[in-house]
């Protein structure tokens, strides 16, 4: 993504939003704009130095967001969820932990678990 569409993008999402997510499709449905988000394969924090292995997304959630031009907007949002391949552990970004580190900011990390708790 060139630097002055990413500039654009992060003042339009919600905070610290592309640092974690990809956007893969705006869809403009009447009145109303689509933003389809897959969270990126970074391993969270607390697994870092464990082997693991992307297995899809957990089901998408849908969120309302602030308008943009008129348009309501609603994000469609999917986590990514991984195997600890020496456990077999499943697991998915505890984003409480996220909120409390320096790479996002506290807007986001309320966004996020009001979302997904």
């Amino acid at each position: 993504m060139q630097e002055a569409e990413r500039k654009l993008l992060s003042l339009l999402m919600p905070e610290g939003l592309l640092e974690y997510f990809q956007i893969l499709e705006v869809d403009q449905v009447d009145n109303q704009l689509h933003i389809y988000l897959d969270e990126l394969n970074i391993a969270p924090t607390s697994y870092e130095n464990s082997k693991l292995e992307s297995k899809g997304f957990m089901p998408s959630t849908e969120i309302s967001d602030f308008p943009i031009r008129g348009q309501k907007v609603t994000l469609h949002i999917r986590r990514r969820r991984w195997t600890v391949l020496d456990t077999g552990e499943i697991v998915t970004r505890d984003w409480n932990l996220v909120r409390e580190g320096t790479r996002m900011t506290t807007e986001f990390g309320l966004f996020l678990k009001k979302i997904f708790g």
